[in-house]
């Protein structure tokens, strides 16, 4: 399965494709994490936002062409103690979950205490620990930058432990 994570922003949109499956022959049936690409789409500062939504959306466009994902995994919006920075985050969410419905790819949405306890085992882990994990689980030589595709790398891998969760419990 590849899964491409998005950690909304305007400004900086960070993404994260993770594949899981057997890669290894010499570990028959293990399910293992391979990262395939990171980054972040960015838009020019002081662009109006009704300039940068389109351009957001059609990098994100790009990359599900380009890769064709199975599933796109985005973070639910949590409050936010800065109005502005909520309402901008929304509006870059709603651009990912439009991409990815005229993409027809499945959208998953996930809080931030369910990423952290999927990649680190704790709910309330920091974001340090949560970068080191990602680093750890995709056998990276360094913590990915910038922050936003970490955390999109985060979140693809709690939506793959979620699925094999499911697949698991479901299958009984």
């Amino acid at each position: 399965m590849l899964t491409l994570r998005i950690d909304p922003g305007t400004a900086i949109m960070g993404y994260g494709l993770v594949e899981s499956g057997a890669f290894d022959s010499e570990k028959p049936g293990a399910d293992e994490l391979r990262l395939v690409e990171y980054g972040a789409l960015r838009t020019p500062a002081h662009t109006p936002m009704s300039e940068r939504l389109p351009m957001l959306y059609s990098g994100l466009m790009d990359l599900m062409s380009e890769h064709r994902p199975d599933a796109v995994a985005v973070e639910e919006l949590f409050f936010n103690k800065n109005v502005r920075t909520a309402l901008s985050v929304g509006q870059a969410r709603g651009v990912v979950i439009l991409a990815a419905a005229h993409a027809g790819v499945s959208l998953a949405e996930y809080t931030p205490l369910q990423v952290k306890q999927a990649v680190v085992g704790y709910g309330r882990a920091t974001k340090e620990q949560v970068q080191s994990m990602v680093k750890i689980l995709l056998n990276m030589d360094h913590i990915p930058q910038p922050d936003d595709a970490a955390d999109a790398l985060a979140i693809a891998i709690c939506h793959i432990h979620s699925q094999t969760y499911e697949a698991v419990v479901g299958s009984r």
